[in-house]
């Protein structure tokens, strides 16, 4: 046997049953875990202001404390499953979990913003392993047959730790530090890694190669560019720096898309983008990603420097906007399968972009919030709207067996929007105002969140490209063949495969 066919070929693909494991723990050990990577990814927004009274720092510093965790988190996530497969799916989410935990101390623990960034950054990497392996574990626990329901957890798990987090943030934020927002995650997490060691079960999946070229590659390219546009705006865009910087990274995306065109595995096959509802698929939930992270970003901290909130207080003004997918998203996924993904995402995001442009209007007239709830309401009802139907508009593009890799680049590219989001509307809030004054703070956001409104139409307009049905299975050359067996196998082959489904069709 080659070693392409070792690597191909399942190894221990069934589960070793544990009679110490059941459906009921198997569920708890998982579901709690990733309610924490999705709530954290949020949790820190409305802790902001109280992080910069106690550790500094302007904007473009501020931001890395999410970004760093988001660039993480999408970089690592397709490399954390196929890790799964290869090693043991138990026991690299017990590391995951271990990773996530620790580096949370290590978060409450940070003397200062640059070691806090570092510590996100590594929970970041834990996010991405606990995630996909934690849905590949419990769907490996049920039937076939009941996995369509577990998945509906999952996505409900995921927009309830969305909604909760602004909310949670600025609660404990408020009644004890922001120190907490990272400590509660230490004993919760201890006691899953312990539970997780000794009560699941361990499982291998199908051996596939793994790109770590391609891993590199993309995470310095996208760490490059986007420090550049962070810091262009205070260290001067024709600065040698930011110039150098800039270039750094275009070189290695630049590196990173000839190498994934030519590698026999690679971590983004570049064929599936030659599908044109794919491609306007991905690009829509990339911008929705951009949008809702951005205007999340900037909007706590318009509520507490400007509006002079408390953190619970901004937390609670965030719900009509974050809160309304619970309602919503699941009637949109209903109604999707009937009208097709297009005829909701296009209007969905318009309406987030409008509701995002009332507020831009209302901001810094001494409105009381009255006025800026149908705002918020009308762009939860808008996005709530493109959240469950712009993943599945990709994943129904595309041939079933490459279900599971293009869940998987559905998912990290949303966290990369988040990313380059986040960036876009700092250096435009940055050129704009500053966190000096309530009038500098609401000078630099009105812009800024004009600039998040611009980027969810963008969204829409893209969208507009999707076909109104995609026969999966007629998407078209993908590029390489995947050996059989692998990562990109049909679902009942492998239930590693709705890992990212579950994750990427609810997290916002």
């Amino acid at each position: 046997m080659s070693k392409e066919q070792r690597l191909a070929a399942p190894h221990n693909s069934a589960a070793t049953q544990n009679p110490k494991a059941g459906p009921i723990a198997t569920v708890l050990l998982t579901a709690v875990a990733f309610f924490m990577v999705v709530l954290d990814a949020l949790v820190v927004v409305t802790a902001l202001p109280s992080i910069h009274r106690s550790l500094g720092g302007s904007v473009d510093s501020l931001q890395w404390t999410i970004s760093a965790y988001n660039l993480a988190f999408g970089s690592g996530i397709i490399t954390a499953a196929a890790l799964g497969e290869r090693l043991g799916r138990r026991k690299m989410y017990v590391a995951g979990l271990a990773l996530f935990t620790l580096s949370s101390a290590m978060c409450a623990i940070a003397p200062g913003l640059g070691l806090l960034i570092a510590a996100r950054a590594a929970q970041g990497l834990g996010a991405a392993i606990i995630a996909p392996l934690s849905l590949t574990i419990l769907t490996s626990a049920f039937p076939p047959e009941r996995r369509g329901t577990i998945i509906g957890l999952w996505g409900g798990i995921s927009g309830l730790g969305v909604a909760a987090g602004p909310l949670i943030g600025g609660a404990v934020t408020q009644g004890l530090s922001w120190h907490w927002v990272f400590w509660v995650n230490v004993p919760i997490g201890i006691a899953a890694v312990i539970g997780a060691w000794l009560r699941l079960p361990e499982s291998r999946g199908v051996r596939v190669r793994l790109d770590i070229v391609g891993l590199v590659l993309v995470s310095i390219g996208a760490s490059a560019l986007i420090w550049a546009l962070v810091e262009g705006s205070s260290k001067g865009w024709t600065s040698t720096l930011v110039i150098t910087v800039a270039l750094m990274g275009t070189f290695a995306l630049a590196a990173f898309l000839i190498w994934e065109s030519r590698t026999e595995a690679p971590m983004i096959p570049l064929g599936l983008f030659r599908n044109v509802s794919f491609t306007a698929a991905v690009a829509s939930t990339f911008l929705m990603g951009a949008a809702i992270y951005a205007a999340a970003f900037l909007t706590s901290q318009y509520f507490q420097f400007a509006f002079h909130d408390s953190p619970l207080a901004a937390g609670v003004r965030f719900l009509p906007w974050t809160a309304t997918p619970l309602v919503v998203a699941p009637l949109a996924g209903a109604i999707s399968d009937r009208v097709g993904a297009r005829a909701l995402i296009v209007p969905g995001l318009i309406l987030q972009g409008a509701g995002f442009a009332w507020i831009v209007m209302l901001a810094g007239t001494h409105s009381g919030y009255a006025t800026y709830l149908p705002a918020f309401i009308i762009a939860g009802i808008g996005v709530s709207m493109a959240i469950p139907t712009a993943p599945a508009a990709a994943l129904t593009a595309v041939p079933e067996a490459v279900l599971g890799k293009a869940s998987a680049i559905v998912t990290s590219l949303r966290q990369f929007g988040a990313v380059v989001g986040i960036a876009i509307v700092t250096a435009v809030f940055n050129a704009n105002g500053s966190l000096n004054s309530p009038a500098d703070v609401t000078s630099g956001y009105r812009p800024g969140l004009t600039t998040a409104a611009a980027l969810s139409v963008l969204g829409a307009i893209t969208a507009l490209a999707i076909r109104r049905t995609a026969a999966r299975g007629s998407a078209g050359p993908v590029g390489p063949a995947e050996p059989a067996g692998s990562a990109s196998a049909e679902p009942h082959q492998n239930p590693a495969l709705p890992l990212t489904e579950g994750v990427g069709s609810s997290h916002a």
